[in-house]
This record gives structure tokens, C-alpha cells and sequence, in this order.
């Protein structure tokens, strides 16, 4: 986890001097630095709460989970006995991933699902829903299972949070760089026009690069779940992980009540979300279905 996380900043300062190299170069940081703004002091602002506010978000991604979505936790003394069958299955998983114990949980809804969450592997969280329990065999629920599990394998929970991290802390730091030169060089007397000038144009471009950022993320969340499903496939078998997408495939679309109320967070580790149609699948954090499934079955590079 240290490693990764290290590996991440280490990227994210390259870049922001990389970008200063360029800005000296071109000669727009002397030109900031003349008029008033510490390109470091700005840097170091938007990393500070671009990447803080990430790292919040993991720290308590097990907590608003189980809050959110009104997870219950399978413990040793439950007597159901398909729930005690859902945790001895991600208690075979994470023995063979090389996992510590995670937390094992359900929740109500009527769409077939499960999720990943938590800050680190050590700390992590594997529900499922009602929905998922009633609708599918041992075996897909296996492959589901085997599914989550290589998530918290990857340690993919810390890797988005980096990732969005960073993609937060640059949408921030270009948005407030691109908003003061316009407020420069529309500078007038009136200060009051100044400040709504650099506000607004900071807002505007900070919508445009968060836009643009999401799809950053969700590229890389689809690759994820390409990785994911390959690791399910050697914790649980390529047929428990294939036959658990085409059941997903079959049961879909059954539409959830909770889906809107579901934190972001939760969506990049479910083992499936909508489809949607055309442009709209570049802000998809899942790939759809089928591609999963031809890629597992060899069909597809």
C-alpha cells in the first residue's frame, strides 16, 4: 500500500514540475509570479486537499458503506445458512489470495449485486445483496464472490483513491491557474469585478476538467474490472466467473431503488453496473457485460 501510494505522489510531483519547467519556459510563471500568484503555494494548496480529501474518503469507505447501504455484517455466530455459506465462500477466497480475514456483510435490494470497499486489505469489506442471493447458484455466487475478493487483492480501493486524487488536486490546481491569467488580463480597477471575473472563469474550467477527469477514471476503473475478473477467474475457476457475468447477463436489467442513493465510491467495486448507451459509456465505471465475458472466454484481446 506505502509503496503504491509513494508511487502515485512521486508521479504527481514529476508532473507539477514537469509543468512548471514548461510554464518558466514559456514564460507564463514569470508572468503569474509578477502578478501576484506563488505558483508553489498554489501547487501545494490544490495537492494538499485534492489528495486529502481522497484519502478521507478511503479512510471511511467501510463506515458510509455500511451505513449507505445498510450492510449487516456475517459474522461466526450467524445461523442463516446460506449467509454462513457466503462467508466460509470469501473465507476460502482470501485464504487463497493471501488475504487477511475481511469483513463479510448483505444488504437488502432487489438488484443482484456486490461490492468491495475499505482502506486497505486489512481493513476491507465484501457484501452482497438479497437480490444476488436469491438469484443465483453457488457456483456464480463463487465467481461474484472471487470477484470482490481480487479486488481487495489488487488493492484497487487504494489505487482509485489515488488516482482520483490526483485527478482532483490538477482539475483544482489548471482551473485556478487558467482562471487567474484570464482575470489578469481583463484586470480592471474594480476589484469587485476582478473577483467575480477569476470565480467564475475558475468555476467554469474547473466543470469542464472534472468532466473530463471523471473519464480519466472511469477508463481506468474498466480496466480494473477487467483485472478483477481475470483474478476471480483463478480464485474461483474461469466457469464460476464466466457463468456468474452471464447470469448478470440474464438478470439485467433489473433496476435498483437504491442506485442513485449508492456513494461513487461503491460503484467502481460492484461486479456490475447499467450499460449505457454510445458516448455515455465513457463515464461508465464497469465495461459492459458481453465485453467481459469474450474476454474471459479468449474472444477478445
Amino acid at each position: 500500500m506505502f509503496r503504491r501510494i509513494g508511487l502515485f505522489l512521486l508521479t504527481n510531483l514529476l508532473v507539477v514540475l514537469t509543468l512548471g519547467l514548461l510554464m518558466e519556459f514559456l514564460g507564463v510563471r514569470p508572468y503569474l509570479n509578477q502578478h501576484g500568484l506563488d505558483y508553489e503555494q498554489l501547487a501545494a494548496f490544490c495537492l494538499l486537499w485534492g489528495m486529502g480529501g481522497a484519502f478521507i474518503s478511503l479512510g471511511i469507505s467501510r463506515w458510509m458503506a455500511k451505513r449507505a447501504m445498510g450492510v449487516r455484517l456475517i459474522t461466526e455466530e450467524t445461523r442463516d445458512a446460506r449467509l454462513k455459506e457466503v462467508r466460509q465462500m470469501v473465507a476460502t477466497l482470501a485464504r487463497r489470495a493471501g488475504l487477511p480475514m475481511p469483513e463479510v456483510g448483505y444488504y437488502e435490494s432487489p438488484d443482484p449485486n456486490a461490492f468491495a470497499t475499505g482502506p486497505s486489505k486489512k481493513r476491507s469489506l465484501v457484501a452482497v445483496s438479497t437480490g444476488l442471493l436469491e438469484r443465483m447458484n453457488r457456483e456464480e455466487l463463487e465467481g461474484v464472490l472471487s470477484h470482490e475478493v481480487s479486488h481487495v487483492a489488487n488493492g484497487d480501493m487504494v489505487t482509485m483513491a489515488l488516482l482520483q486524487g490526483v485527478v482532483n488536486a490538477f482539475a483544482m490546481f489548471l482551473s485556478r491557474l487558467i482562471a487567474y491569467t484570464i482575470m489578469v488580463a481583463m484586470r480592471g480597477d474594480n476589484r469587485r469585478n476582478n473577483y467575480w471575473i477569476f470565480h467564475l472563469s475558475r468555476f467554469a474550467v474547473e466543470i469542464v476538467l472534472m468532466i473530463l477527469g471523471s473519464m480519466v477514471v472511469a477508463y481506468f476503473s474498466r480496466y480494473r474490472e477487467y483485472h478483477a475478473d481475470a483474478g476471480g477467474a483463478k480464485l474461483s475457476g474461469k466457469p464460476a466467473m464466466i457463468g456468474a457475468l452471464k447470469s448478470l447477463q440474464r438478470l439485467y436489467p433489473v433496476t435498483s431503488q437504491l442506485e442513485a442513493a449508492r456513494p461513487d465510491s461503491l460503484k467502481n467495486f460492484q461486479i456490475s453496473t447499467k450499460t449505457f448507451p454510445s458516448w455515455r459509456r465513457l463515464f461508465s465505471s464497469h465495461p459492459p457485460l458481453e465485453d467481459r465475458i469474450a474476454r474471459l472466454e479468449g474472444r477478445r484481446a
